[in-house]
């Protein structure tokens, strides 16, 4: 780690300008006017009832609390049986394959504790005409209760699909479904359809809006056959499932069902420079990786036993995690397993780069380092006088004194306070007497570098310039000859005071 001279800036903007060289869905159109004041009135009327506290994710747990009791679940279905369900799907319609093994599912489920279950369906009651569909076709034909398992079953066999598709309105009425239920819990919605919105309306904002207001968890979406320009339609609803035949349905089905039911936890462990969990105090963001959409934001924290936090999380999608360390740490695609704690590990090694001052009242105050690493690649702006935190590495410094200042090669180990000094300037005090151009040059490896140039004005004047062999070239403006110019060399020193006065 040394201080060099103005050749390695001039390489240094050389390097970074060759790598910079190298270098080189909205679902439907707007919800109606109609769907509006409803959602509106629906949170205004249920909010009180159904409010809970869900943290992204699902699961009311906190990060790091046990849970005692067997947590509710409450699982709505909104079940399509629009038109389209009459296509078949193999030997059978899809909605015969839907709903034979949807209640073999619900078979396995009987007497699970802590699940309520509830169906609502839409497309059932009237027969679809072109440009004559029933966006009010949906209905709860199942409250969610306990052991509704059976009732729920005899629904489904009862059903004739024949109409259109409201997705948008039946996910509103959800909220009201769920509002009939009582005390804390999961509140989860399957949707089960073949088909995107036919209502002109927006099931992508009535889906934030109920998640928004703690009414459900992300919702989970199992699609039937859908062609594949509408599958991206689903994943700002929910988590989104591709059934593209009979066999995949069932295995999807029992995912979903499984994952609803089950809250999985993660904890985040920043590694230290030896190997151990022992990093934190960092902000850390969680997106999903396909939608990036943000899933939760945070200051990673140990708890009580010296432990990183839990955070419960859906193991359906994959993640993007996020250390906000200097410079970032990116994980991309971590993949939660269900059912079991997860643990997220992150080489999050930091030290200290100190630049602190020799003394209080200094002339650095307040000028700043660009910390850089891989030549030119910035990482942070620090100013001169603090002590902050850095990923293990090796970087490089550029000070904005004048001239500027590189320091190459400053090596942080994890655990280490790295004190980096920079010499205090210098003070020159410059009276010309009147307006001219030339400037000031510093002597670097031989050759003299412009520092401070003047361009016509007065430049009397105090600079602070940093230890070294200067020259001035100075010609009066009014002068009118180059032999006028005159040339001043002069030397500055740490912290002591110059004087150039060419008034004499």
């Amino acid at each position: 780690m040394a201080i060099t001279d103005i050749e390695s800036i001039e390489v240094l903007k050389f390097r970074c300008r060759e790598i910079n060289r190298k270098a080189v869905i909205v679902f439907l159109v707007y919800a109606t006017v109609k769907t509006t004041i409803a959602l509106l009135v629906w949170f205004g009327l249920t909010s009180a009832m159904a409010a809970q506290t869900v943290r992204p994710g699902g699961g009311e747990k906190g990060r790091s609390g046990a849970q005692t009791e067997v947590e509710t679940t409450r699982i709505l279905f909104v079940f399509d049986a629009s038109n389209s369900m009459n296509a078949f799907w193999g030997r059978q319609r899809k909605w015969q394959v839907a709903t034979e093994l949807l209640s073999a599912s619900l078979d396995s489920l009987y007497g699970v504790e802590g699940l309520e279950l509830g169906l609502r369906v839409y497309g059932h009651q009237t027969r679809h005409v072109q440009g004559q569909q029933d966006c009010d076709d949906t209905e709860l034909l199942v409250p969610i209760g306990r052991g509704t398992n059976l009732i729920i079953r005899k629904e489904l066999g009862r059903l004739r699909a024949q109409g259109t598709t409201p997705i948008a309105r039946s996910l509103l009425y959800a909220a009201d479904d769920f509002a009939r239920t009582s005390g804390p819990g999961r509140n989860v919605i399957i949707l089960i359809t073949d088909g995107i919105e036919a209502c002109d309306e927006d099931p992508c904002a009535v889906s934030r809006a109920l998640q928004s207001q703690g009414i459900i968890v992300r919702p989970f979406i199992i699609g039937i056959g859908l062609e594949q320009k509408y599958k991206e339609t689903f994943r700002c609803v929910g988590n989104y499932f591709d059934a593209s035949d009979r066999e995949t349905f069932e295995r999807v089905l029992d995912i979903v069902i499984s994952q609803a039911m089950h809250n999985t936890t993660a904890q985040i462990d920043l590694m230290d420079h030896n190997g151990r969990a022992l990093e934190t105090d960092v902000p850390v963001s969680i997106y999903e990786q396909a939608s990036g959409a943000l899933r939760d934001h945070f200051v990673h924290t140990m708890n009580h036993k010296g432990r990183p936090d839990t955070l419960v999380l859906s193991p359906v999608p994959s993640y993007r995690v996020v250390a906000h360390t200097i410079p970032p740490l990116v994980l991309d695609n971590v993949a939660i397993e269900p059912k079991q704690h997860n643990h997220i590990e992150m080489n999050a090694a930091q030290g200290w780069l100190d630049l602190g001052l020799g003394r209080t009242r200094s002339d650095l105050n307040g000028v700043t380092a660009r910390v850089m690493r891989n030549g030119c690649e910035l990482v942070h702006l620090q100013n001169l006088g603090s002590k902050v935190k850095y990923l293990a590495g090796v970087y490089d410094l550029e000070i904005a004194t004048l001239p500027v200042t590189l320091i190459e090669g400053i090596e942080i180990g994890g655990g280490q306070v790295v004190p980096v000094a920079v010499p205090e300037p210098g003070a020159l005090s410059l009276n010309t007497g009147t307006a001219g151009y030339g400037g000031i040059f510093v002597r670097r490896a031989g050759d003299w570098h412009q520092v401070i140039p003047f361009d016509g004005g007065n430049p009397t004047g105090r600079y602070n310039l940093q230890p070294g062999e200067y020259m001035m070239v100075f010609r009066a403006k009014r002068a009118v000859d180059s032999t006028l110019s005159a040339t001043h060399p002069f030397t500055m020193r740490s912290g002591a005071p110059t004087h150039l006065n060419l008034t004499k």
